[in-house]
């Protein structure tokens, strides 16, 4: 695909094309003020996407088809800049200078990932912002047999999508600006705030007892995403069905 190009519909109204037999199909709506690179990436070894970089100005809808089984993640890149090629940077996201990403991009970023029927004919997906997150991001159930527990707009029981208020100690800055709030182990690194060494239990990974309660800025922000590797209760949903999914960057009206 030309990095250049720009495809999609209109964000209020996306055309979902019906899904080939073992196949889904997700659609990446752009619901804010600012052009979206989405990137994407495999958990497991398994037949890759035909294409992992895509390009979504504001207002724009593109829909793809995924396989069944399928187990990764999708993110949204901000600040790229690409040549014909296909190479270039983004200030958050990056793949590795590339547009068609190879791999995962770098944090922070906010993550929608899936584990296409997986177990006992269950979906299990989420949004993650263990890593931090650069990008407000709600996903939809589209199809299926289960209810859906966020609305079209973004909201849950808990709350709804809203800007991450992030502290000082955890922005990352690129040309003079904040573009993203990293995790506090991503930025600080102790085994505490990574849950690892004597952390590493459930019991002790307790965001409560952290010097800095960091986990809770993510989680106000979106109070249905995970905030720490740990926050499987409230940030795990499961879909039946043969459900297909819309990830929509942007924020509750």
């Amino acid at each position: 695909m030309n990095p250049s190009a720009r495809p999609g519909t209109s964000a209020t109204s996306p055309a979902v094309p019906v899904a080939a037999a073992g196949h889904r199909t997700v659609t990446f709506v752009n619901a804010l003020s600012r052009t979206v690179w989405v990137g994407s990436g495999q958990q497991t070894a398994q037949p890759a996407l035909s294409t992992s970089g895509w390009v979504l100005e504001p207002g724009q809808s593109l829909s793809i088809s995924v396989p069944d089984h399928w187990n990764g993640r999708f993110w949204g890149r901000t600040g790229c800049a690409f040549d014909a090629s296909g190479h270039g940077h983004c200030q958050t996201g990056d793949c590795g200078g590339q547009f068609q990403c190879p791999g995962y991009g770098s944090i922070p970023a906010t993550l929608a990932e899936f584990n296409l029927n997986s177990f006992s004919g269950l979906d299990f997906y989420d949004v993650s912002m263990v890593d931090g997150s650069n990008l407000p991001m709600w996903i939809n159930q589209v199809g299926g047999t289960s209810r859906d527990k966020i609305s079209s707009n973004g909201c849950s029981a808990a709350g709804c999508t809203r800007p991450v208020v992030c502290p000082a100690a955890l922005q990352i800055h690129s040309g003079g600006a904040a573009v993203g709030c990293e995790s506090p182990c991503g930025v600080l690194g102790t085994d505490q705030y990574c849950c690892r060494g004597q952390w590493s239990a459930r019991a002790a990974c307790d965001p409560t007892k952290w010097p800095v309660h960091y986990a809770e800025v993510f989680k106000r922000a979106e109070p249905f995403a995970y905030s720490y590797c740990d926050d499987d209760a409230t940030s795990t949903f499961t879909a039946t069905g043969e459900a297909g999914y819309r990830i929509t960057f942007g924020l509750s009206p």
